[in-house]
């Protein structure tokens, strides 16, 4: 059985039967509830943070097993979609913001699974022009799976971490005051004084859903970087999202004065 489109009960507007899913009984990912998803990647992802803009839910169902889920929704700064591709309207692209798989999912499993959210993101939401996901240096790898699935690179950059007892905090929440108060922020001041300061690379790979959309990207296309050695584990690192084997391993610099809050 070739993979199709999951088609729900409920029809659309002018009769159209929405996609709820793609794939077949083997591997397809297929929309679940907000809070399972949410649930799943508290309880199994590296950051044990879900990102509370998301609004897309697949579960990732292998051999009618649910073994991941991607969530997707908006980037940090919701609004920043114009400054990547000219044009582009709030509700005009996703970012990849969460994804994990259980160790038990087959080899390359995730790059199949973001190529078929990819597949039902482009009919089920068919205003979207373009996806956004980045490869975190904190777990080791770069980008691996979404090289295979067809994403392109769009350069790297350097962002701040904080790690506070295993738990990363990124430099937008002791620094930006609309974060002030929340329970991220309220984490970081109670553990400040044990905080562990990480510069590490962060790199941006995009889809495009149609060539015309590439061409009005404001940011220029690079080579892939080295994916690193080829037997590398396929189930550690930020990618698969698996709890990397030890959070804190990482070349650390210790904060050398408190932080003005």
């Amino acid at each position: 059985m070739s993979a199709a489109y999951i088609l729900g009960d409920q029809s659309e507007m002018f009769g159209a039967v929405r996609a709820v899913g793609f794939g077949d009984d083997s591997f397809r990912v297929e929309e679940i509830h907000r809070d399972q998803a949410n649930a799943i990647i508290k309880r199994n992802h590296y950051s044990r943070k879900i990102v509370s803009s998301s609004t897309v839910h697949l579960g990732v169902f292998i051999g009618g097993e649910l073994l991941g889920v991607l969530q997707f929704g908006v980037a940090m700064n919701p609004a920043s979609g114009g400054s990547i591709v000219t044009g582009t309207g709030i509700d005009e692209y996703l970012e990849l913001n969460r994804m994990w798989l259980d160790d038990f999912a087959p080899h390359c499993s995730e790059s199949r699974a973001i190529s078929y959210a990819v597949k039902f993101i482009r009919r089920a939401y068919p205003k979207v022009r373009w996806i956004q996901s980045f490869a975190d240096e904190r777990c080791g790898l770069n980008g691996k799976v979404y090289q295979a699935a067809n994403f392109r690179f769009y350069g790297e950059h350097t962002s701040i971490f904080w790690e506070i007892d295993g738990e990363f905090f990124h430099n937008s929440i002791p620094t930006n005051s609309a974060r002030f108060g929340t329970p991220g922020h309220q984490r970081f001041v109670a553990g400040q004084d044990r905080a562990v300061k990480h510069e590490l690379r962060q790199f941006r790979y995009l889809f495009f859903m149609a060539p015309r959309f590439a061409r009005k990207c404001r940011l220029e296309r690079k080579p892939f970087p080295a994916v690193g050695p080829e037997d590398a584990p396929e189930t550690i690192g930020c990618e698969g999202g698996a709890t990397p084997p030890d959070r804190s391993n990482l070349p650390a610099k210790p904060v050398q004065e408190a932080l003005d809050l």
